[in-house]
């Protein structure tokens, strides 16, 4: 059986998605780069995502991110890094209509910096700052959590040889129902609000 679940383990989890998940506002590249250093950059950290030109330039040509600067073989700003890493996040919780929402909320429209009620280097450095609470904030509540999962594992009265796997499968359908939550809700502000 794998890794033995209790406060450690969930200790070192959550360490490593923080460590190989936060991306300071500082570590983005500071040079413009071409369009296939920007897929680099996002495949090396998004594993999972699988980005390419197309996905890139799909979200350029629906508004969601700003286009690149005209003229320049290399187009792409820390300004698009920015863009494309906070809506890396928000690929698995909402639309691409309802990206665009989030956006609009504090960018308006997605080509004007004059419009814009704060910086993109602001908001991002907030979500940095908001994600890296999350993280510590899990760590904090999976010992709270670890004294209730031992009471309900005890409850069940489980041979041996099947607890490791029953409190794993718990942990993972409270994480389920957990991340559920929070994307129905998102989904709800984002589309229940208008800019209008």
């Amino acid at each position: 059986m794998g890794k033995k679940l209790d406060s450690n383990y969930i200790k070192n989890l959550s360490g490593r998605l923080s460590d190989s998940n936060l991306i300071s506002y500082d570590d983005l590249p500071q040079y413009d780069l071409f369009l296939s250093q920007v897929i680099d950059f996002l495949n090396d950290r998004f594993i999972e995502d699988k980005y390419t030109n197309n996905i890139v330039q799909n979200y350029i040509k629906s508004g969601v991110i700003t286009k690149p600067e005209d003229g320049k073989k290399r187009g792409y700003t820390k300004l698009h890094l920015v863009q494309l890493v906070l809506l890396s996040y928000m690929r698995p919780v909402l639309t691409t209509d309802e990206i665009k929402k989030v956006f609009s909320l504090a960018f308006n429209e997605i080509n004007d910096r004059n419009d814009d009620i704060i910086s993109w280097e602001t908001a991002y450095k907030i979500f940095t700052e908001i994600q890296e609470d999350s993280y510590n904030s899990f760590l904090l509540n999976s010992a709270a959590d670890e004294k209730k999962l031992d009471k309900l594992i005890n409850t069940l009265e489980l041979d041996d040889k099947d607890e490791e796997r029953i409190r794993m499968f718990i942990l993972v359908i409270s994480l389920v129902a957990q991340a559920s939550a929070i994307k129905k809700s998102v989904q709800k502000i984002a589309n229940g609000y208008s800019t209008e």
